[in-house]
């Protein structure tokens, strides 16, 4: 991994609270468990991170740990709600709040004069602002992104890109594109440990299903040393290797079988072996003259 562009984003990771991280319209396995290992990674340092993609992700990758947190939208995902009315100076004695069956409620208590508003006055605000630093996983272009990117939300957003195909159009403030990497995953799995992220079993599992899928579970001649080791971390990690889809073995036709021939040749010649004692104990009159006698009457 380029380290001008790790030691870069170390620099802005530090400063940033709110992340967020998306991947494209029906991502893959490898995508998505790129994408949502990133979102547990950072999540554990205390972070406010979102992770999204365009629509509801695929049945394909309902196996993946914190599938269920995938939103289909940024903005307002982490921002404050503001709740704001007309105010005028002394008709307003205090405002506090009460919980009640599961709600909080906002009391505005009025002063001597009491409230000029009207309830349809009151207005509810949620900021729509991007997040500070965004995460692009897999996308080969923005347009795959659909709406949820937007440059006029994400005009102060740093952009990472993340991926390593070809086609990728090399977009973001920091690009990490490279077609070295035989998956998304083993970038991911490498950009946690170099930057001494969390890792746990749960990010391990996600990575290692990824790298299985996108490099057709090691088999693939083009799999990456990298895949080979950021898999072996991962298994130490915790993570787990899943059965792989090859067809079951079939026995051989026994024409391919030397041993069992061998022992049907066997038993054939010893079939037909005369017996030892017969060839060496022949009877005492085996070599005298021999007399027949008929039983017929004439």
């Amino acid at each position: 991994m380029d380290n001008i562009a790790l030691n870069k984003l170390q620099e802005i990771l530090g400063k940033s609270q709110n992340i967020g991280i998306v991947a494209p319209k029906n991502p893959n396995i490898d995508q998505m468990g790129a994408a949502l290992s990133l979102y547990l990674s950072l999540s554990k340092t205390g972070k406010q991170v979102t992770v999204a993609t365009p629509e509801d992700p695929l049945v394909e990758v309902s196996s993946l740990i914190g599938i269920d947190k995938v939103k289909t939208a940024l903005g307002g995902a982490t921002g404050d709600l503001v709740v704001s009315f007309p105010y005028k100076e002394g008709e307003i004695e205090k405002v506090s709040y009460t919980l009640e069956d599961g709600f909080l409620n906002i009391v505005v208590k009025a002063g001597e004069s009491g409230l000029s508003f009207e309830q349809k006055d009151v207005k509810y605000l949620r900021p729509q602002g991007g997040p500070e630093l965004l995460f692009i996983v897999g996308a080969r272009r923005l347009s795959d992104l659909g709406k949820l990117f937007d440059p006029s939300d994400l005009k102060d957003t740093t952009v990472v890109n993340i991926d390593n195909a070809p086609e990728n159009q090399g977009f973001g403030d920091i690009v990490m594109v490279s077609t070295k990497y035989s998956s998304i995953c083993e970038q991911v799995a490498n950009l946690i440990l170099s930057g001494n992220l969390p890792m746990d079993q749960d990010i391990a599992q996600n990575l290692l299903s990824g790298i299985s899928f996108a490099t057709d579970n090691f088999q693939n001649p083009r799999t990456s040393s990298m895949a080979f080791e950021m898999a072996g971390v991962l298994m130490r990690n915790g993570a787990t290797r899943k059965s792989s889809s090859f067809e079951p073995f079939v026995e051989r036709d026994p024409i391919f079988s030397p041993k069992k021939e061998e022992t049907k040749v066997e038993q054939k010649e010893e079939s037909v072996q005369p017996k030892i004692e017969d060839t060496k104990n022949p009877p005492e009159d085996w070599l005298a003259p021999k007399i027949y006698k008929g039983s017929t009457n004439f």
